[in-house]
This record gives C-alpha cells, sequence and structure tokens, in this order.
C-alpha cells in the first residue's frame, strides 16, 4: 500500500494520532495557481496533497482547506474554501462520523462547492465555504461540557483564518453550538436572536424547497400543488415544516419517511388531521424513493441519487433541501435527463439557510424584502426564476439540469465583489505567508 493510501484509509482518529506523533497541530493544502498545483503545509502530508490535486470529482480548484487538532478531545476540525471572488467563504460546520480521512475530506470539498454555487445563484455577495469536524467516538458527542469545549476551539481556530471563512450551523451543530462558537470568534452567522443573530433557518429552507417544486410544476404541466402527491424523504428541521407547507398548498397526500421515531410521533400529532403516511426505517432504506408520487422530495442524507435509485424512481419531479442529491454529479445528472425526470438542483432550491443568516450584520426589520425576494416570483434570483431559468436553458442546450446550474453558478462565482474584490484569496496567501501552521496558541 502506498503512503497516499494509507494516509487516506486511516480513520479520522487513527489519523489524529499520526499527526500527533509527528508534532503536527495545524496543516494547510492550497492551490498554488503559478504552478497549477496543490500544496501543503508539511511534506509528510505531501501524498494527500496529491490525491486533492489529481481528483476529479470533487476538488474544483479550491482556494484553501485548514485543519487543527483540538487540545483537549483529540478532534479533527477544518474549514474548506472553495471561491471566494465573491465574498468571504460562508457555510456551516458539520459535526459527523467518518469512516475515512478521504471520506472525511471528499465531503468537505462537496459541501464547500455547493455553497459557492448556491450562493452564487442566490445572488448573495458571499463564497463558498464548509466546516467539518469529525466526532472522536470515545467521548460521548452528546456530553455538553465535552461540545462546548469543542465548538469553542473551532471558533478560536475560525478567529486564526482572518476571516476568509465565515461559519455557521449545519447537521450535527445545534444553536448552543453555535453560541459556543461565538464566544470564540466574530465570523459567524446563525447565533440565537438574543444574541442579534437570525436564529434558525429551517423555515426559509422549506419555504425555498416549495418555490422550487412550483416552478418546477409550471414549468412541466402549468399546474400546481393542489392535488398532487408528495414523497418527502426525511421529517427533521426542514422536512417537518416543509410538509406542514405543502398540505398549506393543499396537496392531497404526503408520504414520508423518517429514522427517528420522535420525529415521526412529533409530525403524525401534529397533522393528525391531514392525509400523511409516515413510516419509519432503517438508515440505508431508500423505498420511498420508488413511490409512486407526483414529486420527490429528498430532505436527509446526500448521494442518494445513484445508478441504484434513479432506475426506480416513479416522480416526474425531484426537488428536495437534501445537500449533494447526486452521488456522482455528471453521471447521475446525466441519467436523471436521460428518463425525462426534472431534476431541481438541490444547491438552487436550499439556499434560504444561507439567505437568512448571511447578512445579519445588516439588521432586521418585518418581512425582510432582501429575504422575501428569493420566494417570490418575480425577482430575478429567486428561487422560482432561477428554477425557471435552469428548466429553459436544459430544454434548449440539450444539457442536464444539474450542468446547467453549475455553470450559470460558475459563472456568478468568479464575479469579484464590487468593494472589495478577491479578498478571500489575499487572506489566504497572508496566512500561508505568515505561516499560520506553526502558530496554535
Amino acid at each position: 500500500m502506498s503512503q497516499k493510501e494509507k494516509l487516506l484509509t486511516l480513520s479520522t482518529q487513527e489519523f489524529v494520532e499520526y499527526l500527533k506523533n509527528n508534532n503536527i497541530n495545524r496543516f494547510y493544502f492550497v492551490y498554488d495557481k503559478k504552478n497549477k498545483k496543490v500544496v501543503s503545509s508539511h511534506k509528510l502530508l505531501n501524498p494527500i496533497a496529491d490525491f486533492i490535486n489529481k481528483d476529479k470529482r470533487d476538488f474544483n480548484f479550491h482556494e484553501g482547506i485548514f485543519f487543527q487538532i483540538s487540545k483537549k478531545y483529540d478532534t479533527l476540525q477544518s474549514a474548506f474554501i472553495h471561491r471566494t471572488n465573491r465574498g468571504q467563504a460562508a457555510g456551516g460546520v458539520r459535526y459527523w462520523s467518518y469512516n475515512s480521512v478521504e471520506d472525511f475530506i471528499r465531503d468537505g470539498l462537496r459541501l464547500s462547492k455547493g455553497m459557492t454555487h448556491k450562493n452564487a445563484l442566490a445572488g448573495l455577495w458571499w463564497g463558498g465555504g464548509k466546516g467539518v469536524m469529525a466526532h472522536n467516538p470515545i467521548y460521548d458527542k452528546i456530553n455538553s461540557e465535552i461540545r462546548s469545549s469543542i465548538y469553542k476551539e473551532y471558533g478560536e481556530f475560525i478567529t486564526s483564518l482572518n476571516g476568509c471563512y465565515v461559519t455557521a450551523e449545519d447537521v450535527g451543530t445545534n444553536v448552543i453550538d453555535m453560541v459556543n462558537i461565538f464566544s470564540r470568534t466574530r465570523f459567524t452567522t446563525c447565533i440565537p436572536f438574543n444574541l442579534g443573530g437570525s436564529g434558525n433557518p429551517s423555515i426559509p429552507t422549506a419555504r425555498g424547497v416549495v418555490a422550487g417544486m412550483k416552478a418546477a410544476l409550471k414549468y412541466l404541466s402549468g399546474e400546481t400543488l393542489k392535488g398532487k402527491t408528495i414523497a418527502v424523504q426525511g421529517t427533521g428541521n426542514v422536512g417537518s415544516p416543509l410538509i406542514k407547507y405543502l398540505f398549506e398548498e393543499k396537496v392531497k397526500k404526503i408520504i414520508a419517511c423518517d429514522i427517528f421515531e420522535s420525529n415521526i410521533e412529533k409530525l403524525k400529532a401534529e397533522l393528525s388531521d391531514k392525509n400523511l403516511e409516515v413510516n419509519l426505517v432503517e438508515k440505508n432504506d431508500m423505498s420511498i424513493l420508488s413511490a409512486e408520487c407526483d414529486i420527490l422530495s429528498p430532505c436527509a442524507t446526500g448521494a442518494i441519487l445513484n445508478p441504484d435509485t434513479i432506475p426506480k424512481i416513479k416522480a416526474k419531479i425531484i426537488c428536495g433541501a437534501a445537500n449533494n442529491q447526486l452521488e456522482y454529479p455528471v453521471r447521475d445528472d446525466i441519467d436523471l435527463y436521460k428518463r425525462g425526470i426534472i431534476y431541481v438542483p438541490d444547491f438552487l432550491t436550499n439556499r434560504m439557510g444561507i439567505v437568512n443568516c448571511a447578512n445579519e450584520q445588516y439588521g432586521y426589520v418585518n418581512e425582510d424584502p432582501f429575504i422575501e425576494r428569493h420566494l417570490q416570483q418575480t425577482w430575478k434570483h429567486s428561487v422560482y426564476q432561477t428554477t425557471m431559468q435552469v428548466l429553459k436553458e436544459s430544454k434548449k442546450s440539450g444539457n442536464p439540469t444539474g450542468k446547467v446550474a453549475v455553470n450559470l453558478a460558475d459563472r456568478l462565482s468568479k464575479e469579484n465583489h464590487p468593494l472589495f474584490g478577491h479578498r478571500g484569496q489575499q487572506i489566504i496567501d497572508s496566512l500561508v505567508a505568515n505561516n499560520w501552521h506553526e502558530h496554535n496558541s
């Protein structure tokens, strides 16, 4: 086994031990534009830099990837910064379990790239980034003292990056965690109302998915949601309010599933008078993807649209909130297109979380027009109008919707911020010049 294969197949905790044994507490990988390759802060980690540089699936000239090991609980923490032409990289921090170093890196690459596309399509002057932390299995992640320490250290880590990445809430991270991050850094959004933040973004996110569904139906048949059957995978923070909004639109029936019984029981109690069929399933049960329905709405995990599931899909429209729904974006996008299924890219419809919190520093007004315009049908960059634009261009060009949306997002994401230019890259360059990896106070 080569050194590259050895490092990538290590579990995240084995990797942490490897780093500690070699006195590495902080490290980075940055893209050297002059030499057109990814370089590492440490020669010992060059095999990983080579892997990232040669990867054709998830790496997309990410400007910088920064890592540290937390001092107290040996947690691998990171910030993946994809593209910052439009502004500071913005995206939440995910606290999750990973089987290997490769899984960890790939998740960060994909998620940060998705944030670039999401922010650009939404017309926000923000770049794309994502935080990822790997749960250390020897510690109880529910323990409040442990979480407090881990997230405070993550806040210090964010401060050390000098503002090239602004973090927020994501899967595995809650409001209390955000308070702990905020106690150590000013580079964060999604903090609670009582601290001047915008709070939980789940409800606006659900509204954005509804807007995407309306556009897709209008494009396909000129119809509305009334009388339709919708299948929703996941009834958590976004899936639950989505289902409630869909019933307000007078859908005929909703078929839903979740891996957590508590989510199901809560939803059943709240919607006992509705035509709702909701089932408890095992973690990898994908049976709902083949349900008889008009619209399939993935609102749980990613990579669920693939050669195993796509042939079984009966819905004519796929529109949901889950990130990275396509396991292999190019291949699966084409397969859906060939089957005549309208796929509304997730990074187009699930934008409202970042829209809700990205501009907290500008204050708040009732029914904020800078938020509401994303959910209306007239604004150029609204979910509805962008969906229609992508679907029409897909038909005209003969390209699948995912490719069309990515091309549009890429073009927009390379526009420099009108005031600060490509400042994020300047910050990354200064971190490298100042030997950021050698400072871990």
